[in-house]
């Protein structure tokens, strides 16, 4: 099948949803075999060309200070719908409510297939980061909401992303389809956790705690540090390293000197930055700073001894499960989406929303290695999923979409059928009703005109090549005819001179 695949974050941002859009482009086009196009906003300076799969990259507007580093995509973009209006897909698969979804309905009504959309990450938590709380943010979920249902069918990562989803005012069906990893299965090699973690101050005898992601408030970072700080406090010596980058990380590591705990900061040198801080050591508490390569990160996890996930935010938590997969286990909320599938001693830990209810199973398992690694080994063994295990389910799917579709058995969730609602996710949102309609013969008119032109051009500059070409040839035909008759003037000359002087005796 023919799958085309929109989001608003690929690389160069590189987050989760992103990560899930790759690995769906690369398992479907290299394993399965299917033909995949990807369409994403544009960023300055950025390579779209070295992919075993077609990026459409259209224009965007620069709203990286608002949403945290992340542009804006224009949905209107006539030579961006164009180009995948041509790959005529079978399947359109969104994976953001924003301009992703709004470009997908449009695309869809000129190529006519269904539409799945996925709900990864609960975005009424970023709206409000955007715009606030109150009118604005209230109209950008109900737009939210309503791109989503015009959807043919709805995925959600998890049970509690479902219901979060139903609780925004979402009213349809939605599947579970879990995304998966793309670490193997097993530990990194020692020389490789040893290369990336010599540089840290980790020494054996001592519980070494991780997260790995962005580095923002709403993940539950705040309850960490406040629960390593009671540890702290009652002589408990520990090592907690944050990887990620983030627009919070600055104020975390003002929390942690505040209480004074000895802080390592690798700034984007990657030199290490120490804060020595009061009756403590150097480094207890790390942040490492982003990275990149996926090696490297099975290596973090593979060196630590629990991996600390107190999000309440996250729908699916795919590093719980990349934790997993080098034998890691985490400490996750109880009722929270990423907890899904977790039974409290067995493949993970299940604590109260609280530092205090944290930091008592840190210091009740802190002397207990093998008991944690009893755990991480059950998490390998329980909760794993491969990506080529999660991307197959979806691609099956697809099939029986199209199957459906072509049946015309496929109930159509749409409700409008040239209605399109344009939303702005930055700033604000307005829903108009004809704001947007691009039937297909209008786009195939301008195209054909267009076409049309370029071949008169064509033609055009074929006939003034040959026009100069015979110009040059009757300038140069011409020249040589005024030299030789030049010459053949000459002659005459001397010769008439040379006469002359001879009849005068000279």
């Amino acid at each position: 099948m023919n799958i085309c695949l929109l989001n608003d974050s690929f690389p160069p941002i590189i987050d989760g949803v992103a990560n899930v859009v790759m690995n769906y482009a690369r398992i479907m086009t290299e394993d399965i075999g299917a033909k995949v196009i990807v369409g994403t906003p544009r960023y300055p300076g950025a390579d779209y060309d070295n992919y075993p799969y077609k990026v459409v990259a259209y224009p965007s507007l620069d709203t990286t200070e608002l949403v945290a580093g992340y542009r804006t995509g224009n949905p209107l973009s006539i030579r961006g719908i164009g180009q995948m209006a041509a790959f005529k897909p079978d399947i359109i698969h969104t994976h953001c409510p924003a301009s992703s979804t709004v470009m997908a309905r449009i695309l869809e009504n000129q190529v006519d297939c269904p539409i799945v959309f996925t709900y990864h990450t609960k975005f009424d938590v970023d709206i409000a980061r955007a715009v606030g709380e109150g009118f604005l943010k209230k109209e950008t979920i109900k737009a939210m909401v309503k791109n989503i249902s015009a959807c043919d069918e709805v995925w959600v990562v998890s049970e509690g992303a479902g219901e979060n989803l139903k609780s925004l005012g979402f009213e349809g069906n939605y599947r579970v389809v879990s995304n998966g990893v793309d670490f193997p299965k097993g530990k990194a090699s020692p020389e490789t956790v040893k290369e990336v973690t010599s540089r840290f101050d980790l020494p054996e005898n001592l519980p070494t705690y991780l997260f790995v992601g962005r580095i923002m408030k709403y993940k539950g970072l705040p309850l960490i540090i406040d629960a390593l700080n009671i540890l702290s406090q009652k002589g408990i010596d520990y090592r907690m390293i944050f990887v990620g980058g983030g627009a919070d990380r600055e104020e975390l590591e003002n929390k942690v000197k505040e209480y004074k705990i000895a802080l390592d900061s690798v700034n984007e040198k990657g030199e290490i930055e120490h804060t020595e801080a009061a009756n403590g050591k150097s480094g207890k508490i790390i942040f490492a700073g982003p990275e990149h390569s996926r090696e490297r990160l099975r290596a973090y996890n593979t060196r630590a001894d629990l991996f600390l996930f107190p999000s309440v935010y996250d729908t699916n938590g795919i590093v719980v499960r990349e934790a997993a997969a080098c034998g890691l286990g985490s400490v996750l909320i109880k009722g929270s989406c990423a907890a899904e599938g977790i039974t409290d001693g067995r493949n993970g830990y299940l604590i109260d929303e609280t530092a205090e209810a944290m930091a008592e199973l840190l210091e009740e398992t802190a002397d207990k290695k093998d008991e944690m690694h009893r755990v991480g080994n059950c998490a390998m063994d329980e909760i794993y999923i491969s990506w080529e295990d999660s991307v197959r389910d979806a691609y099956n799917r697809y099939g029986e979409l199209k199957a459906m579709f072509d049946d015309g058995a496929l109930q159509r969730r749409r409700k409008h059928s040239s209605d399109y609602v344009l939303e702005t996710a930055s700033i604000i949102i307005k829903g108009t009703n004809h704001v947007f309609d691009l039937p297909r013969n209008f786009y195939d008119g301008m195209k054909e005109n267009f076409d049309e032109f370029k071949e008169n051009w064509d033609e055009l500059k074929t006939n003034i090549n040959d026009f100069t070409d015979d110009i040059k040839g009757n300038i140069t035909d011409f020249t040589d005819d005024i030299k030789e008759n030049i010459t053949d003037l000459t002659d005459d000359i001397k010769e008439q001179i040379f006469h002359g002087d001879k009849k005068a005796g000279k």
